[in-house]
């Protein structure tokens, strides 16, 4: 039986692999462990829940509700809100115990629930196995220690969450917007009304696309993985950066006036660089991820700027920069974490930030963007295979090893098991982008043949 949490909590399909009895389980077994890990001590326990605009969230929504309320911790539903917002609030209100319902960028049947601890921190490895565990006894069967009475947990709808999170945006940013044309596409997700509201408040002339969530359409066309909308949308009104999140709004990607794209790892190098000039680049480093462009950190080294480089995943690069007290870093998919202003990665505060920069500078998005040169990298995401074969497979690690050595120093190969889908990705880095497309597409064939 396979581990339930991943990278980025647990995630599957609404209703047949994430049901409410498992919502409602997990959301008990949670309060449990932390009440027995001391978190609860001396106050009635707090929870704040939130939820992206899939359907499925609705009914998720009401098994974790159900289930905290039954394990004596008082709710407080903000509502369809980003996962930041939900990080944040938790922190802001001095919650115990943040729950955010989302599959993030994942299509709409996915769902899936993702813990907060106190201060709106992601909860430790060792917290989510004990919550499988104790959620796995009593599935099975063993009863739990039931409140009653006052006991109980009180539930109530927390709607001032939207402004209070909005005001926190914008009161961070180093300077106005005001003159600026920005396009925000919003995925039809959760930041559907948040991050227009923001960058409308920072001064902003905000056009929307991806912004009229009906449950069913979230990451449908519109968001960061799906950019062409945004691109057309920028030349169309003539703005000066389009602006995407994902379903849950904890990434952004960005779109120049051109209608080129801007990446992550573009983002954190504009951003490291604003960063270092305000003086609070702590040890004059960024955090990365082995998925970084290599033209990144050629940049970052050429700019004098240490890189730091994690495994893949938000939670590993967080981890790096808590441990190192680090104040930025990200992911090359759009996950940016600004420490000083967020627990998490924020899609909307990466776009303000990234506006203001543009805006504070006079100069072009697309101008700040060549403080890189991305190399030509090819992704294929392998599927139908067993990705927990992957470290093991002898066949896999000779084809890699012969890849290796054809791209040389110029180019390089990662080939990884996803922390949040079922499939096993091949990333081929080279100066020649026929040469990765060959190398990627001959891996991709050996993966399928070794794991399938």
């Amino acid at each position: 039986m396979g581990r339930l949490f991943g990278t980025d909590g647990v995630r599957g399909v609404a209703n047949a692999d994430l049901t409410a009895e498992m919502a409602l389980g997990l959301s008990v077994a949670a309060a449990h462990v932390l009440a027995e890990a001391g978190t609860f001590e001396g106050h009635r326990p707090v929870a704040v829940v939130g939820r992206d605009p899939r359907a499925s969230g609705e009914f998720l929504e009401a098994a974790v509700v159900a289930g905290l309320a039954s394990a004596g911790v008082d709710v407080l539903r903000v509502g369809v809100l980003p996962t930041p917002a939900v990080a944040y609030l938790t922190g802001a209100l001095d919650a115990d115990l943040g729950v955010m319902l989302s599959a993030s960028h994942n299509p709409m049947p996915d769902n899936g629930i993702k813990f907060f601890a106190r201060g709106g921190h992601k909860l430790a490895d060792e917290l989510e196995d004990r919550i499988e565990t104790t959620y796995r006894a009593h599935a099975s069967g063993e009863p739990w220690d039931r409140p009653t009475g006052a006991g109980v947990g009180r539930v109530r709808e927390y709607g001032e969450g939207f402004d209070k999170y909005v005001a926190h945006l914008v009161g961070v940013l180093p300077n106005r917007l005001d003159g600026l044309k920005v396009v925000v596409d919003g995925a039809h997700g959760a930041a559907s009304r948040v991050s227009p509201e923001a960058f409308n408040r920072a001064g902003a002339e905000v056009i929307t696309i991806g912004t009229d969530p009906d449950g069913l359409n979230i990451n449908d066309g519109y968001g960061s993985t799906h950019l062409d909308r945004l691109k057309a949308a920028v030349l169309e009104h003539g703005a000066d950066l389009g602006i995407a999140h994902d379903g849950d709004a904890d990434r952004c990607l960005a779109v120049d006036a051109a209608g080129e794209e801007v990446d992550g790892d573009q983002i954190l190098a504009v951003l490291a660089l604003a960063l270092r000039e305000a003086g609070t680049l702590r040890e004059n480093t960024v955090v990365g991820t082995v998925m970084s462009n290599l033209g990144f950190k050629l940049a970052m080294r050429r700019e004098g700027v240490e890189l730091v480089q994690t495994a893949v995943g938000d939670r590993y690069v967080l981890e790096e920069m808590k441990e190192h007290g680090y104040a930025l870093g990200g992911e090359q998919s759009g996950h940016v974490i600004v420490l000083d202003h967020a627990t998490t990665g924020d899609g909307t505060l990466t776009g303000l930030l990234l506006a203001a920069r543009v805006a504070a500078t006079g100069r072009t998005l697309a101008d700040l963007a060549r403080v890189m040169e991305r190399l030509p990298q090819v992704l294929i995401n392998v599927r139908d295979v067993d990705k927990s074969r992957v470290a093991a497979s002898a066949e896999l690690a000779t084809a890699v090893a012969d890849a290796e050595r054809e791209l040389g120093e110029t180019g390089r190969v990662l080939l990884r098991p996803s922390g949040t889908e079922p499939v096993v990705r091949v990333m081929v880095e080279a100066a020649d982008i026929d040469q990765a497309r060959s190398v990627a597409g001959r891996l991709a064939d050996v993966v399928k043949s070794a794991l399938g």
